[in-house]
């Protein structure tokens, strides 16, 4: 009888990037069905990651230094490893195992073979790595190609759950200078207010001066800023009607969790390569504050037909 193969997958780091990856962490379970499959990551995606299922193991000190994290990997004696982190951190893992390390699908294998890797989107390079390492071999690589993470799974965190009304997630943070203004964001929540929905405001804790803005605007929002650990926020989404939000990591997290989303985002930023992908429509303007509470709510109707957004 053959040993059970054990395989370890890298991501440490970058809310964004980490959410992306599920894509890859899925097509790796469908090719290694039978594997003990152990994921090296940080605490704070420890419980979202299990949630998946893609996991026989987590292990969650990933934020040790690249030296006692080679030990580490070495003793482990995987049969192989799937770098998704990609950083000079896992780089120098993979040099400081030399010469006993175990068939290594990362960065270094991809560079000869695939050209202008560095500027492909977060799903076509994962893509790429997985195809070089033979676990998918057929991964569509085509700019916009890849499929985007799908995280509907989260609802099994929160069985039988029910809203008692129809919410519209708003994410006004993000960094300051990329930020739809907000005062939009208020008279937003009044609109959707005045249609029949609560509205419910996430983000980090420092964000909270945000959130008491729009309430200002509509009293009755709900401000979980700083209250939602990841797996909580993408149960939020999943259940949500809609999302709205800036540019942010929490967005990527909010629309593979299936949230309708519109999201915010400068004119600069090159969506081909670092754009959201998914049940998302993106409003670029060179002034944010040029996109209008108008055409958010138009386009709410849209993003969502199946429920009541708009008057």
């Amino acid at each position: 009888m053959n040993a059970t193969e054990k395989i370890l997958v890298i991501k440490l780091e970058d809310l964004a990037s980490f959410v992306m990856a599920f894509a890859a962490m899925k097509q790796i379970r469908v090719a290694h069905p039978e594997a003990h499959i152990t994921l090296l990551t940080t605490p704070q995606f420890g419980p979202i990651a299990k949630a998946s299922g893609y996991f026989n193991a987590i292990d969650t000190g990933g934020d040790m230094d690249s030296l006692p994290l080679s030990r580490i990997v070495k003793k482990q004696k995987f049969d192989r490893v799937y770098d998704l982190e990609q950083s000079p951190k896992t780089q120098k893992i993979y040099s400081m195992m030399w010469p006993f390390r175990p068939p290594w699908a990362g960065q270094g294998a991809l560079k000869d073979r695939t050209p202008g890797l560095a500027n492909m989107h977060i799903l076509e390079r994962n893509a790429s790595l997985l195809r070089a390492a033979g676990a998918w071999p057929d991964a569509p690589l085509r700019p916009g190609d890849a499929p985007p993470p799908d995280l509907s799974w989260v609802l099994k965190l929160a069985p039988g759950a029910a809203r008692l009304k129809p919410y519209v997630m708003m994410m006004p943070g993000g960094p300051e200078d990329r930020r739809w203004p907000i005062s939009l964001f208020g008279e937003l929540a009044v609109h959707f207010r005045h249609v029949g929905f609560d509205n419910v405001i996430i983000g980090r804790l420092e964000d909270a001066k945000l959130a008491r803005a729009i309430q200002r605007y509509d009293p009755s929002a709900r401000d979980l800023t700083g209250r939602t650990d990841y797996a909580q926020l993408a149960v939020l989404a999943a259940k949500a009607a809609l999302a709205v939000g800036n540019e942010s990591s929490a967005l990527h997290l909010a629309i593979a969790a299936g949230a309708p989303t519109i999201a915010f985002y400068p004119a600069s930023v090159d969506l081909t390569r670092d754009g959201p992908r998914g049940h998302v429509a993106v409003m670029q303007a060179e002034d944010l504050s040029a996109i209008k509470v108008e055409q958010v709510a138009r386009a709410a109707i849209n993003m969502a037909p199946d429920q009541a957004v708009a008057s």
